[in-house]
């Protein structure tokens, strides 16, 4: 029988050969990797540990000054703040072109020079979108009728400058040397934290969100530029400029299919829903977005091993399915905990004032889950420099939000919005497992997405059933029992249906041989 003809929008051929011999640690590139002394498998492990330890810290920093900020202000102000954050961010696709994806994927000779590039590109980018900020801030207060929106904007738009200037952290994070780049890379965050914190008590309002970026990105960004190994130069290549360009563009459109949606929920909440409607819709995307943070932990840990095997359709797949496992045994808990506890969330700790967005988180907590499925793949595309169907996605994305998000916006409020979205993301999941069944060959989603979600359904059974018998007045002792027990019961059948995979991580983490399980093995066997 004859193999079909290949199609133009095939991802590339996946070899057969080895780039290197993953297991023992003799990995390609030499150098690449200077602080490996095992094998790619344990080294990454431990990175996954580190990252996490880092990266759940980081996130949850953020997310508690999230809570506390929103304790100091208004939804009014939150929703004013919105507005210059979505405006920012509809400039910032400029900077989503993969710059840092293509300097870790890219495998030239000379690094130092490879890096000039990059950060010469990276720093003509930002210093487009500060003078767009300035050009279009203004755009944006006459679509807004908000013209107090404006020098907040473009003050804010001057901490891209800052996040710029952290590029040499990339270095590390190419190398592998995961406690380096995490450590320059929380002194933002934590500055930012203390002083944004400071600001709000004292009463500066969202002014406290917007000088706390500036302060955090820029100290983050000396500290950085102190850090780098190589020299700081600026390097204009043509040919390397369009290399980037060619990996870069579709992450562009799929950027700007985001920054589009965000932008259109905000133009038609404000003609719906309010100002108040607005910040209750931020507040549902920055909690769900906590879910994503935490996942990527796993998948940009293992990106520079991803690039480096890249060629070895085997070791693509089993760490596609395997590091995906890793990130729907949180990502499923949190997303349907956050539909159980949502309107705790905002009874006990957020304030009755944002009873509007109690039914945005239930459903965004289902959609925080539905999002997990297949969520990594990503990582993949970049690394076989097939970055094409992000585009295709971004597209497929906006489209369902012009055709279902937006009339159930303006016809059911903040009800009709969360349908909406949670319509889109079905599609988008649709659309993602089309391409997963041609990136992997064989892979089955719904034995994939089942294996995610059963260990989640005893620990839901088991909250509700605790409704249905407790009764009576709700009150905070009784929530956060529930909370435990849904835990609990969630870490104890994870660990119970997920153990093979767990051992086999746990292993590498001690430095003792383990056999890697094989994708198509149950993880309960043995």
């Amino acid at each position: 029988m004859g193999s079909r003809p290949r199609r133009t929008d095939d991802p590339p051929q996946l070899g057969a050969g080895v780039l290197g011999d993953v297991d023992s640690g003799v990995v390609p590139f030499e150098g690449r990797f200077p602080d490996v002394r095992g094998g790619l498998r344990e080294h990454s492990a431990r990175g996954t540990i580190i990252n996490a330890a880092f990266r759940i810290s980081l996130a949850g920093l953020n997310l508690l000054q999230r809570f506390l900020v929103v304790a100091f202000l208004t939804p009014a102000e939150f929703g004013l703040w919105g507005l210059v954050f979505v405006g920012l961010m509809t400039l910032l696709f400029i900077k989503s072109v993969g710059v840092m994806d293509k300097f870790i994927q890219q495998s030239d000779s000379d690094q130092e020079v490879a890096f000039q590039k990059a950060f010469t590109i990276e720093l003509i980018l930002t210093v487009a979108v500060v003078v767009l900020a300035v050009a279009l801030f203004p755009v944006f207060a006459i679509a807004y009728g908000r013209w107090d929106i404006v020098f907040p904007g473009v003050l804010l738009s001057l901490a891209v400058v800052g996040k710029g200037l952290q590029a040499p952290t990339w270095i590390f994070y190419r190398q592998m040397r995961f406690v380096r780049q995490r450590t320059l890379e929380a002194i933002n965050p934590v500055i930012t934290f203390v002083v944004t914190i400071g600001l709000a008590a004292g009463g500066a309002g969202y002014w406290s969100l917007i000088i706390g970026a500036l302060v955090g990105s820029w100290i983050g960004g000396i500290f950085a530029l102190r850090a780098c190994p190589y020299r700081i130069r600026f390097r204009l290549d043509r040919a390397t400029a369009g290399e980037y360009f060619q990996f870069s563009w579709p992450l562009v459109v799929a950027q700007m299919a985001g920054v589009a949606i965000g932008l259109g929920s905000t133009l038609v909440g404000m003609q719906t829903v309010g100002l108040a409607g607005v910040g209750a819709i931020g507040l549902a995307v920055t909690i769900t977005t906590f879910s994503n943070g935490v996942n990527n932990i796993v998948t940009q840990t293992l990106y520079p091993a991803i690039c480096v095997v890249r060629n070895r359709a085997d070791l693509m797949a089993e760490t596609f399915v395997k590091s995906n496992r890793l990130a729907l045994m949180w990502g499923v808990p949190f997303g349907l905990g956050l539909t159980l506890f949502g309107s705790d969330l905002i009874r006990f700790v957020i304030g009755e004032r944002w009873q509007s967005a109690v039914f945005l988180l239930q459903v965004f907590g289902v959609i925080a889950a539905i999002d997990q499925i297949g969520f990594n793949w990503t990582a993949f595309l970049r690394a076989r420099n097939y970055t094409r169907p992000l585009a295709v996605i971004g597209v497929v994305a906006i489209l369902a939000f012009c055709a279902i998000t937006i009339p159930l916006l303006i016809t059911g409020g903040l009800r009709g919005y969360a349908f909406g979205m949670l319509g889109m993301a079905l599609v988008v999941l649709a659309a993602r497992i089309y391409y997963l069944g041609r990136l992997f060959s064989g892979f089955r989603i719904w034995s994939h997405a089942a294996r995610a979600i059963v260990p989640s359904i005893p620990a839901v059974v088991v909250v509700l059933t605790l409704r249905v018998v407790e009764g009576g007045d709700r009150t905070l002792a009784i929530a956060a029992m529930e909370f435990v027990v849904y835990v609990a019961t969630t870490v104890f059948v994870t660990a119970y249906f997920e153990r093979g995979l767990l051992r086999e991580l746990f292993g590498y983490l001690r430095r003792k041989p383990v056999a890697a399980i094989p994708i198509g093995e149950k993880s309960t066997s043995g």
